[in-house]
């Protein structure tokens, strides 16, 4: 494993342990960053635990320089509480770092941007211009976001805890939004390799952790069985070349039957208890798709139609079309799509395209890819796009 690898599966664990020792975001951020740099000067080879390196490393650079920039009692105690080998005993109703630093970004104190771009930064180690790709906003606006967004956390003195269980319903919201955000880039990155497993795996035990602390909540469950099947389908999304395989054309016997049966599990739970929502309705759809050896496409469009009277967005309609397609056909679907206002969405004209094309419109359906393969940010979906392209061959 290469150093830059340690970095994606470790950043946010690290930052997340510094973060409780230090008890501030930003020093923690710039320790571990400093630790990182040092390793590349430092590692001629991997040491054992590069994850408990780095932690180490930055914890002592961290005392290091509380004691170089200020005598302040306050401060100069705060570096000898972190050279103390015995740390204090956790408190609250959990012990998990990441977790802890999630609902710490997601305090309603803060925007709604802010907690998803903090979150991503800190606990993904997505650099700001993977951001500002992922929300379809300039790089500046994204950075200026983080920045504000830290120096609140550290002016207000926002805790960095799982609030207690009284408050927890207000939070869960947008805990599960950045939960379901982080797995989704992980899933499809929007730049370089299709996908980070780090992400989607850490998105998944986070997500259990979240689980186990709400077991109770239906929507909680809902997102675990969420992830749950939709990481089951990964082995059979990228081929053996590395490119992009569809839902349509997988081997489904690469997907993990062990987390299928979980995730549907999860599921049943969630229906017995009635009180539908967005990702208990996403997991349900997801347990359709992987329920047998072919998809129930009315099935699939029945929960659709509940889906958009929970969450009636663009990107919910445009999924709901996919289904129309296959139950209706491509025309209707069409007619749905092109009422659409997605800017900047490369999915929506490349559904439109395989649309076009199924209705034969071939020239409308090359321009519709076009589109697609200037709006698409990941290589390995533009060079899918452009095989699909290829494929077509424009009216005269």
């Amino acid at each position: 494993m290469d150093l830059d690898s340690i970095y994606r599966a470790e950043y946010g664990r690290c930052v997340a342990t510094l973060t409780r020792l230090l008890g501030d975001i930003g020093l923690a951020e710039e320790a571990v960053q400093d630790a990182f740099a040092v390793a590349v000067h430092k590692w001629d080879e991997m040491p054992p635990n590069p994850g408990a390196w780095i932690v180490t490393t930055a914890r002592n650079r961290a005392i290091d320089r509380l004691r170089r920039e200020s005598t302040r009692q306050a401060r100069h105690a705060q570096a000898l509480l972190l050279h103390r080998p015995d740390e204090p005993k956790e408190v609250g109703p959990v012990r998990d770092d990441q977790l802890r630093m999630i609902f710490t970004c997601c305090h309603p104190a803060l925007s709604p941007l802010a907690r998803t771009a903090l979150t991503l930064r800190l606990l993904g180690g997505l650099e700001v211009a993977e951001i500002a790709r992922a929300y379809l906003v300039p790089e500046a606006t994204v950075s200026q976001r983080i920045v504000r967004a830290k120096k609140k956390i550290r002016d207000a003195g926002i805790p960095y805890r799982v609030p207690d269980a009284a408050a927890l319903p207000d939070r869960l919201a947008s805990v599960l939004t950045v939960l379901y955000l982080v797995f989704n880039e992980g899933y499809t990155s929007m730049s370089g390799e299709l996908l980070r497993t780090d992400l989607c795996l850490e998105a998944v035990r986070l997500a259990r952790a979240l689980a186990e602390l709400m077991p109770d909540e239906p929507e909680a469950i809902g997102l675990l069985a969420l992830l749950l099947l939709t990481e089951a389908r990964r082995p059979a999304r990228v081929g053996p070349s590395g490119e992009l395989v569809v839902l349509a054309e997988q081997d489904r016997s690469l997907w993990n039957r062990e987390l299928i049966a979980e995730g549907h599990e999860l599921v049943r739970w969630c229906l017995r208890r009635a009180r539908p929502g967005p990702y208990q309705l996403q997991a349900a759809i997801n347990a359709v798709h992987t329920d047998g050896p072919a998809t129930d496409w009315a099935q699939v469009l029945a929960l659709y139609d509940q889906l958009m009277r929970h969450t009636p967005t663009p990107i919910v309609a445009l999924n709901r079309a996919v289904a129309v397609a296959e139950v209706h056909g491509p025309a209707p679907a069409l007619a749905a799509i092109d009422e659409l206002d997605l800017p900047g969405y490369h999915l929506l004209p490349a559904t439109r395209a395989d649309l076009l094309a199924r209705l034969g419109r071939t020239a409308e359906a090359v321009a519709a890819y076009d589109e697609a393969i200037t709006l698409a940010t990941n290589d390995t979906e533009r060079t899918f796009l452009e095989t699909r392209r290829a494929r077509l061959t424009p009216d005269d």
